[in-house]
């Protein structure tokens, strides 16, 4: 699989990467409850189809999806890079605040570290911008730890530009992992220019929105989502932008059918094809979802197909005003 040098780093990384979000479980922004077995069989999956790197974050499942990441590396010859971030931290009772004072974020890198059971972690990236205020001493610290030689390269996640700009006076930026999708392309006005100038790599988490665009999520589907699944709240799942974003589906099939593909992988290969992005992360939480989507890392969309995308989407979609929705 064609691999892609990601920002100003040594990475060379596939198109797509394996998420590890929903293999979580259980939490705040969870997917409901998930099978440890399944998750890890679909880590295997992914690798093995040649994906190169994963993403996770201590957040997800409240350190699950970190354990559950060891548990299926563990004994792999051939090891992808691990990514994973900061700043979520949570108490006892499991309120998340989000924290990016140093010794917080040190605590934080030495508890990811020996979740994953790894020396070095790839990438360490700053989860969110929150508190704002600290978001020069967050970024330092990692500047920090990546010459102690306890992380490997270093970046950001759902950092607007002027939050980039500020970052980035205090120490190069590697990459930036933000949301992009069909129904979310806000980040081509502004975010995704300042990463090309600044050769700042771009890893895209949520290209098929939630699974919304993968294909197999249909009304009924929703309406039986567990009540701990985070897409219950999410407005992309609620109308008005339901109905419209079920519709933009039914043209990616279309397209998708053209070429022996799912919507979802046409949905995955739309983020792929700006020049700004060098991956995008896949949700994986069993083995034969791999099927349906490592053909978007193949996949070029034509003129022809791009304008009728463009044409149904200036007619029908509903803009939405968080990356969380």
């Amino acid at each position: 699989m064609q691999k892609r040098p990601l920002g100003n780093s040594d990475l060379s990384i596939t198109p797509l990467g394996i998420g590890a979000w929903a293999i979580g479980g259980p939490w705040t922004f969870g997917w409901g409850p998930q099978d440890d077995n399944e998750s890890v069989a679909a880590i295997h999956a992914g690798l093995d189809a040649g994906l190169n790197w994963l993403d996770t974050a201590p957040i997800y499942g409240y350190g699950h999806s970190e354990a559950i990441v060891a548990r299926a590396l563990k004994g792999r010859t051939r090891r992808p890079y691990v990514f994973t971030k900061c700043e979520r931290v949570w108490n006892d009772e499991r309120a998340i605040q989000g924290v990016l004072k140093a010794d917080s974020l040190r605590r934080e890198c030495e508890a990811s570290l020996r979740r994953l059971q790894v020396d070095v972690i790839d990438l360490y990236q700053i989860h969110w911008p929150e508190p704002d205020v600290d978001v020069e001493e967050g970024w330092s610290t990692l500047a920090a730890l990546q010459k102690e030689g306890k992380v490997r390269w270093i970046g950001v996640s759902n950092f607007n530009r002027s939050q980039l700009e500020r970052a980035a006076a205090v120490a190069p930026i590697t990459s930036l992992q933000p949301p992009y999708s069909l129904p979310s392309p806000e980040i081509e006005d502004e975010v995704l220019p300042w990463c090309q100038q600044h050769n700042t790599g771009v890893i895209v988490y949520s290209p098929m929105k939630s699974g919304l665009l993968s294909g197999s999520m249909t009304r009924e589907r929703i309406a039986k989502l567990p009540e701990d699944d985070f897409r219950k709240r999410s407005k992309s799942f609620q109308e008005p932008w339901l109905t419209a974003n079920l519709g933009l589906v039914e043209l990616l099939r279309t397209i998708g059918q053209r070429h022996e593909l799912t919507p979802g992988a046409v949905a995955i290969a739309w983020t792929l094809r700006h020049p700004a992005v060098t991956g995008a992360i896949v949700g994986l939480r069993r083995p034969d979802q791999v099927a349906g989507v490592v053909g978007a890392a193949t996949f070029r969309l034509s003129k022809d197909e791009m304008a009728e995308i463009d044409a149904y989407q200036s007619k029908h979609r509903v803009p939405l005003n968080s990356p969380r929705g």
